[in-house]
């Protein structure tokens, strides 16, 4: 039985459209690497100081490492592309924005590295004028 000129019409112009798709998401995966600091909120560390600053680095540093790991742990199986692309890409998108916007915060600040061995800052000794409050259900005398 042949087949009619508008079924081999008909599957062409799929086939081409399935085509054209491919090649517009293939660009979209190089361009989320570059569009990264849309992602975050650009004032988030506008109030930061040097040690928060130097803190949320290395948190954001831990979990961008994390999704990049996970990312290519599932790359690994079957369909691994399709799973790491719609499980983890936008979160790692997100922080890599927010990593960026962290970086950028800590060279405008003039921020430096804390070394290994300085002792860490701790809160102020209460003025000894400063009484803490009485707890609840015991009367102080």
């Amino acid at each position: 039985m042949p087949v009619s000129f508008s079924f081999r019409l008909r599957s062409c112009c799929a086939a081409a459209a399935l085509l054209a798709a491919g090649f517009a998401l293939s660009g979209c995966a190089g361009m989320s690497e570059t569009i990264a600091p849309a992602f975050a909120d650009p004032a988030k560390y506008e109030l930061y100081d040097c040690k928060q600053l130097e803190a949320e680095r290395k948190s954001l540093a831990i979990r961008t490492a994390d999704l990049q790991r996970l990312m290519d742990k599932a790359e690994t199986g079957t369909g691994g592309a399709v799973v790491s692309e719609l499980a983890y890409r936008n979160d790692y998108v997100a922080v890599r924005g927010q990593a960026q916007l962290a970086e950028d915060a800590w060279r405008r600040n003039r921020c430096r590295e804390t070394p290994p061995g300085a002792p860490s800052a701790t809160s102020a000794p209460q003025r000894p004028d400063i009484k803490p409050a009485p707890q609840s259900g015991r009367t102080v005398r």
